[in-house]
C-alpha cells in the first residue's frame, strides 16, 4: 500500500477553501490543520478534550499534553503548537458551546465524540471531495514531517516532535522531493 501522499501550500489552500463553504467547516478545518500544522494523529485528535487546548483563563496552550491513554504508544508526550495553530484553536473554541474541560473538543454531526476511525474517514472523505488524489487522513503528519526536514530540522527533533520511538520510522515519513534536492545540491561549493 502506498504512503500517503504530502501535500504543498497550494493543495493545502485547496482543501481549506473547500471546506469553507461546507457544513461543520470550522471544526473540519481545525482537525485538518492540527494534523498538518502540529502531526498530530487521527486517534490523538479525536481523544482531545476542551481542557487539553484552553487554559482556565480561556487562552490557547502552547503546549498539548497528551496522556499515555491518547497516543497510539500508550506513551504520555507534549504536542508543541506554533502562533497559526494556537489562532486557529481560539476562533473554533468561540464557537464552541462548552468551557467544561473534560468535554471533547470535537463532535460529530451526531453530538458524540469522534472515534479515530470516523475521524480518519471524515479526513479521507474531505481529501476526496477536493480533488486531492493519494490524500489520506495520515496526509497531515507526513506533510508536517517532510515540511520541517526540507527545512534543515535534524530526524531526532522531527521524532520526537512526532512521538516517534525510533529515528526509522520517522525517516520513513519524510518525502523527498525535487526541490529538496535542487537545494541540497546548492549547498556544494
Amino acid at each position: 500500500m502506498p504512503q500517503a501522499k504530502t501535500l504543498t501550500v497550494r493543495e493545502l489552500r485547496k482543501v481549506l477553501d473547500h471546506l469553507a463553504s461546507k457544513p461543520h467547516s470550522a471544526r473540519n478545518r481545525l482537525m485538518m490543520l492540527m494534523t498538518h500544522w502540529s502531526g498530530m494523529r487521527v486517534g490523538e485528535i479525536a481523544a482531545l478534550c476542551v481542557g487539553d487546548v484552553r487554559n482556565l483563563d480561556g487562552t490557547v496552550k502552547a503546549e498539548i499534553r497528551l496522556d499515555a491513554t491518547q497516543t497510539k504508544g500508550k506513551h504520555a508526550r507534549t504536542v508543541f503548537v506554533n502562533d497559526r495553530l494556537r489562532k486557529e484553536i481560539a476562533v473554533y473554541l468561540r464557537l464552541v458551546v462548552t468551557t467544561d474541560p473534560t468535554k471533547p473538543l470535537f463532535y460529530t454531526q451526531k453530538r458524540s465524540a469522534f472515534s479515530a476511525n470516523t475521524l480518519c474517514q471524515t479526513l479521507n472523505a474531505v481529501y476526496r471531495a477536493a480533488g486531492i488524489a493519494g490524500a489520506t487522513s495520515h496526509s497531515g503528519r507526513r506533510s508536517f514531517i517532510t515540511t520541517l526536514a526540507s527545512k534543515g530540522i535534524g530526524v531526532r527533533v522531527l521524532a520526537s516532535l512526532a512521538g516517534h520511538k525510533s529515528i526509522a520510522t520517522t525517516q520513513a515519513y519524510i518525502d523527498v522531493n525535487d526541490a529538496m534536492k535542487r537545494a541540497a545540491v546548492e549547498l556544494v561549493s
